[in-house]
């Protein structure tokens, strides 16, 4: 069997990106001369580029463009793992003549585009959703899926990023920094924005030094509510998402939703704490962030709505206090 080329493709977001990459550093482990393409959005590739077990980095958005031999051309490698279901993709693969293509049994168009189809609901599972990945790679001979201590070993595949920040950062004691970071482009369950200006208000009292981050359009959303004194920074709209990885990595800690920001201060060991419901699948137990020092919150985990499996705001009512503790 050669695996000297092998394609993981994760085409979603980047708090799906950084629980995908530790597979990649298994990957690496086990076949270390293979060469590791990473095919995602190409708003992702900044945060796959400070990830050293990934060789080169493709973008959907780029062969979207090719025209169809080119496309072929591109993906020819040993192995395809569809660890984000696409149709298109994985009938791309099959043209291809990819010897490998690995994908989930519960995809119709995978009966006849994957020749490694296996059985496990994400949905449905116990587990995180970083060990899910690894039931993709069971072909290549994996027996049991890693615990998560195995998989924060991977992390240190992770390396801050050597690019400059604005220089209204440049003088910041980052060891005294929070990061709040309010909203999730709909990705998940917020917090109310009233509360994280509340406890910027707490963790600046604490001497803490507060940055809110997020884009220009989020910015716009709660730019004229932030609290006006020195140590409450806006920085929405004024970093690159290289400049925000440096900043997660710098920072003593950061809070947010399931959301990537989140994902990318845990993985550097800093004090994430993400705010989620208990609901299934949205839970904790499957998305919260890696790293030895981040912490899931929800307001009741035996939320009775949540167990019924139908819509709750319970999220709101987290306390503040229980956050501003963890800073203390």
């Amino acid at each position: 069997m050669n695996l000297s080329n092998i394609i993981i493709s994760r085409t979603d977001s980047i708090g799906d990106v950084v629980l995908t990459l530790p597979l990649c550093a298994w990957i690496k482990t086990k076949f270390p001369e293979a060469k590791i393409t990473f095919l995602g959005r190409a708003y992702t590739k900044d945060v796959v580029s400070v990830f050293h077990a990934v060789d080169e980095f493709l973008s959907i958005d780029e062969l979207e463009s090719m025209p169809m031999i080119e496309r072929v051309n591109r993906i020819k490698s040993d192995v395809f793992i569809h660890v984000f279901p696409n149709k298109d993709l994985a009938t791309l693969a099959k043209k291809a003549k990819i010897p490998m293509r690995i994908g989930t049994s519960h995809r119709v168009y995978h009966l006849l585009t994957c020749n490694h189809r296996l059985n496990f609901s994400r949905k449905k599972s116990n587990f995180h959703e970083s060990q899910l990945n690894f039931e993709l790679v069971k072909p290549f001979g994996l027996k049991e899926l890693p615990s998560l201590n195995e998989i924060n070993g991977y992390l240190n595949h992770f390396k801050i990023p050597n690019i400059e920040l604005p220089d209204f950062l440049k003088e910041t004691d980052f060891k005294n920094t929070i990061i709040l970071h309010p909203k999730s482009q709909g990705s998940a369950l917020e917090w109310p924005l009233e509360k994280y200006i509340e406890l910027a208000s707490n963790l600046v009292e604490l001497g803490k030094t507060v940055y809110f981050t997020g884009t220009e359009k989020e910015g716009e959303l709660f730019r004229d509510k932030i609290p006006q004194n020195e140590k409450i920074i806006d920085t929405t709209g004024k970093l690159s998402l290289l400049q925000l990885i440096k900043l997660c990595a710098s920072a003593e800690g950061l809070v947010a939703c399931s959301t990537g920001p989140y994902h990318l201060s845990a993985v550097y060991g800093k004090k994430a704490i993400g705010l989620f419901s208990s609901r299934r699948p949205i839970h904790p137990g499957r998305w919260a962030a890696l790293g030895g020092n981040s912490k899931a919150i929800v307001y009741d985990e035996n939320c009775p709505t949540c167990k019924k499996g139908t819509s709750c705001k319970c999220i709101e009512n987290i306390e503040v206090d229980r956050i501003l503790t963890i800073f203390k």
